[in-house]
């Protein structure tokens, strides 16, 4: 006999394949709307977008399934309670809009013209994320179907952005103006990948963001170097040595009190990320770099996924054109960057800088400092009881060993665990060659129905094995 496991598995995956072509024809359907955020053009499309995806989670079984207004573009909202007044309440985030793309950028195809080859689906949007949100669709009916239910396991919940391409600039107030519908237990977000189509992995946190602009002036004009030069505090000077205290001797950042609260990996999740298979020399290709660097002490991984950094991402001041111009600027200028790790505060970061570059400014030098909105980061510990269910989900699907990884960029997730109160889940699928942002993004069809499996393995794991978990 078999076990109840395996019954299981051939249950889900016997439903995905009678309805994989169906699924499929649904989601070229939906990549065909050039949803771009960016683009003021496209914002009939953004709607448009919303509106499918609204009918789309109807059609699926969602008795809610709403457009959301913003003062940008709309995000859709569904719902579908479990009936069982003991399950855990989920909120599924992602995107449906996407990256600008136009035939001359590159793609060897129509970006939203959809194409099926060796095994693979090419368009703007195939992975990142129309792709990854649409799996729960398949997801969610499958898990019905195997189970014998007429209502999810838990009460699921949709939230799937309209701006997320674009910054995200509406985001937070929707989330706190809609607090009381989004409420949930956890937060699953599909807007990420896996280390490799042989590596599958859970991501358990991403890096918050803090950004800052730093101008310095000096004279009301720029004036001749002969006539001042050595007599007069210099803005490009000043600057530079101001980008130049950002760092100690050992890549760490040098301002103090930036580490305040930081919550250092344990040895056990070092061995966890030393287990992947890391080629530092492929990576560097990849980053069309020639040398690793970063904070002494910590592996390539752990510096891009857990240590907080300050990075230049621009610099300028004085003469610029060819040839030479002998003259004191009037000012210079610096863009910074700072990812931060758990247990760092925005508001304490830029505390922390304003003191810091106002002790790095000479006499006679005016500095002026505009940071942008921070994102917070967003850490879930390895053993959360929700997160072991999408481990587990991941596996059954995988049938392979599921590790972990974080994220070493940014997004809105942390928005939703900061407002909501829940952790944040990563339930991705996506592979690095799948090209987010470039020509020819595309989604392996493999993967993306193992995520169709996940998910409808999910719902069932979370209502056996978590109930509202602290």
């Amino acid at each position: 006999m078999s076990h109840p496991v395996d019954n299981a598995v051939s249950a889900v995956r016997t439903y995905i394949e009678q309805h994989r072509a169906a699924f499929l024809d649904d989601l070229v359907e939906w990549l065909r709307i050039p949803s771009v955020s960016a683009q003021p053009d496209h914002a009939t499309d953004v709607r448009r977008s919303a509106d499918w995806l609204a009918a789309k989670l109807k059609e699926t079984g969602f008795p809610t399934a709403e457009v959301w207004p913003t003062p940008g573009a709309p995000a859709v909202y569904a719902e579908w309670p479990s009936g069982d007044p003991e399950a855990p309440t989920v909120l599924v985030y992602g995107h449906h809009d996407v990256q600008p793309a136009a035939r001359e950028d590159g793609w060897s195809s129509e970006p939203f013209d959809p194409v099926f080859h060796e095994n693979r689906l090419y368009a703007r949007g195939a992975a990142d994320d129309k792709g990854q949100v649409f799996f729960h669709t398949l997801g969610v009916r499958a898990h019905l179907a195997a189970t014998g239910r007429t209502a999810p396991a838990v009460n699921l919940k949709l939230l799937i952005e309209g701006e997320e391409e674009s910054g995200s600039p509406h985001f937070r107030a929707l989330v706190e103006k809609r607090a009381e519908r989004l409420a949930a237990d956890a937060v699953v977000v599909s807007d990420t990948g896996m280390w490799s189509e042989d590596t599958p992995t859970v991501c358990t946190g991403m890096r918050g963001l803090a950004e800052c602009e730093i101008r310095l002036h000096g004279p009301d004009q720029d004036i001749h170097s002969g006539s001042f030069g050595g007599a007069v505090p210099n803005p490009a000077t000043a600057v530079a040595r101001l980008v130049a205290a950002l760092h100690d001797e050992h890549a760490r950042v040098a301002i103090p009190g930036f580490y305040d609260g930081v919550v250092e990996l344990t040895d056990h999740e070092r061995d966890l990320f030393a287990e992947l298979p890391f080629d530092e020399s492929q990576w560097l290709h990849t980053a069309k770099s020639y040398a690793a660097h970063g904070e002494a002490g910590h592996t390539t991984l752990e510096r891009v996924w857990a240590r907080p950094t300050a990075e230049v991402n621009g610099i300028g001041g004085g003469y610029q054109g060819p040839g030479s111009k002998t003259v004191i600027p009037s000012s210079a200028m610096v863009k910074l960057s700072f990812r931060l790790v758990a247990g760092q505060d925005p508001d304490h970061v830029e505390k922390a800088v304003r003191a810091w570059a106002a002790e790095q400014v000479p006499a006679g030098i005016r500095c002026g400092i505009t940071f942008s909105a921070a994102t917070r980061p967003c850490l879930t510990p390895l053993d959360h009881p929700a997160l072991q269910s999408v481990v587990r989900a991941m596996g059954r699907a995988f049938e392979k060993p599921v590790r972990f990884t974080r994220e070493g960029g940014s997004g809105p997730a942390a928005d939703l665990q900061e407002v909501l109160g829940a952790p944040v889940l990563f339930l991705g699928i996506s592979v690095p060659s799948d090209g987010w942002h470039a020509p020819d993004e595309k989604v392996e069809l493999d993967l993306l129905l193992k995520g169709v499996e996940t998910s409808a393995h999910l719902w069932g794991d979370l209502a056996e094995h978590w109930r509202h978990a602290p």
